[in-house]
């Protein structure tokens, strides 16, 4: 094993060596955020061959431009940056070039282990994702972005705007924005579901 290895994922000087040009320093920042981008990545976009897609182009962007890191934030929120303007950018790319027939399947990530739940309240909880899943599709990129690196991911205030290039009170507003318009999207998904079907 070698001593990159051994370093633990808020090592600075991980971050340091990668900055230098160390590739075993590089590879291991993007072991330490891998999973947790991943996961957001599918929220965003829904589905997990796309997320990977621009994981993918994220890393390798990240890699080319280790160099304009100025290390005034953390890595992982100049990661979370790159990735997310890559989705955005391929979401906005895949909604021109969506085929006439939609999608059919909605793809719902959760790494929490369901071992143990009882029937009932596992489908609950996947009626509720669903819920959630369909109302944050309804979304802007704005907002949904937002709602995610928040509620979700628990980014701070601070994370956000350095991850979407805002202002804080930008963050703040926008934020509260999102949350109104979740809870309507959600009110209407909810009635839709409820009204009977004749």
């Amino acid at each position: 094993m070698n001593d990159v290895e051994q370093l633990g994922c808020d090592d600075p000087s991980l971050v340091e060596r990668a900055c230098d040009g160390n590739s075993l320093a590089f590879t291991r920042l993007i072991q330490c955020n891998r999973d947790k981008l991943f996961a957001s990545l599918c929220r965003f976009l829904d589905s997990p061959v796309d997320a990977e897609e621009a994981l993918q182009e994220a890393f390798v962007r990240a890699f080319t431009r280790i160099e304009s890191f100025k290390r005034n934030s953390k890595f992982s929120t100049w990661l979370y940056r790159i990735a997310f303007n890559t989705a955005i950018t391929n979401r906005q790319k895949n909604r021109r070039a969506i085929s006439i027939h939609g999608r059919d399947q909605q793809y719902l990530y959760d790494f929490e282990d369901s071992r143990y739940e009882s029937a009932e309240s596992m489908i609950i909880r996947e009626e509720q994702k669903q819920l959630v899943h369909a109302a944050l599709d309804r979304l802007n990129d704005d907002h949904r972005a937002i709602l995610i690196l928040r509620e979700m991911d628990d980014l701070a205030y601070e994370e956000i705007a350095s991850v979407l290039g805002i202002p804080i009170n930008t963050v703040r507003s926008r934020l509260s924005r999102a949350r109104d318009r979740m809870r309507e999207v959600v009110e209407e998904l909810q009635q839709y579901v409820a009204e009977p079907t004749s």
